[in-house]
């Protein structure tokens, strides 16, 4: 405590997997007084998961102007208080950052407690340089707000580092190329869950290939900054569309492959699931 107030913890939740929660947000999510969630029934699953048995309350964008002073209140009579969101740190594209704010100018301690982070997850698996990047977050919803944000990247040499939602990804996918050029680039889906996907390749084949196959789930995605990109090995040159992928099974079986482990190449090779690459052999015969 900081003269007798309460500590506001910041506290990072799995983006997919439970397994990746940590043991100190265990440990504090039971020992705090409250705990401040995005979605408190989303919360729940996970407190009950880990037997933490702390009052919830909800704190998100539509509320925050309103409820940030109350949990500050909280924190000033001495009680501590996590702040969660959905999933990954809170925070980060999200209106934790408000109340972390709010808590500074009062004198409250504020205390990381790290964890997952969608980005950078994506990120160290992507193949694009980690070397320097610029995370961009959600773009603006208002079209010219968008656009402008996008100019604004187009000089950075930084692999830059996007969310998106899977009703935005083909506007965003397309806007991207528009304005930063066909650039190099990776989509990370459903991130540390059972169908976590990569697809690497530029702007104008991954727009394809989500044309072909609506996407679904939850998006990074990372793109090579101006003037830096990395050549694509061989294998990922190839567009990623349906048919592509039936011709690259078709390839292994030639080679003397049986079906399944032609399906499990192709997928590897591609860098798409393999329930996907099964579906079009089975659709092909």
């Amino acid at each position: 405590m900081s003269g007798g107030y309460g500590t506001l913890y910041l506290c990072a939740t799995p983006i997919g997997n439970l397994g990746d929660m940590t043991f100190r947000a265990v440990e504090i999510l039971k020992k705090v007084s409250l705990i401040a969630a995005e979605d408190t029934r989303h919360t729940r699953k996970l407190t009950s998961h880990f037997d933490i048995h702390v009052p919830l309350t909800s704190y998100h964008e539509h509320n925050k102007n309103t409820k940030g002073p109350e949990l500050v209140a909280k924190l000033l009579a001495g009680q501590d208080v996590a702040l969660v969101s959905d999933a990954g740190l809170p925070g980060i594209s999200d209106p934790g950052e408000d109340l972390a704010r709010l808590a500074i100018e009062a004198g409250i301690i504020v205390t990381p407690i790290p964890g997952a982070c969608a980005a950078l997850t994506a990120l160290m698996a992507s193949g694009l340089p980690t070397g320097g990047f610029l995370f961009v977050g959600f773009l603006p919803k208002a079209t010219v707000a968008r656009r402008n944000r996008l100019q604004l990247l187009r000089s950075y040499t930084e692999t830059l580092l996007f969310y998106e939602s899977p009703h935005q990804l083909l506007k965003t996918l397309s806007e991207l190329q528009t304005v930063l050029g066909d650039r190099l680039a990776v989509i990370g889906r459903e991130l540390t869950k059972i169908h976590e996907e990569f697809r690497r390749a530029h702007l104008s084949e991954l727009t394809e290939s989500f044309r072909q196959q609506p996407p679904r789930g939850e998006f990074v995605i990372i793109v090579a900054g101006k003037d830096g990109e990395v050549e694509l090995p061989d294998n990922m040159k190839a567009p990623l569309t349906d048919e592509s992928i039936r011709q690259e099974v078709a390839r292994n079986i030639a080679a003397g492959e049986n079906k399944k482990d032609a399906i499990r190449m192709t997928a590897s090779k591609m860098g798409v699931s393999r329930r996907r690459v099964y579906q079009l052999a089975l659709d092909s015969g």
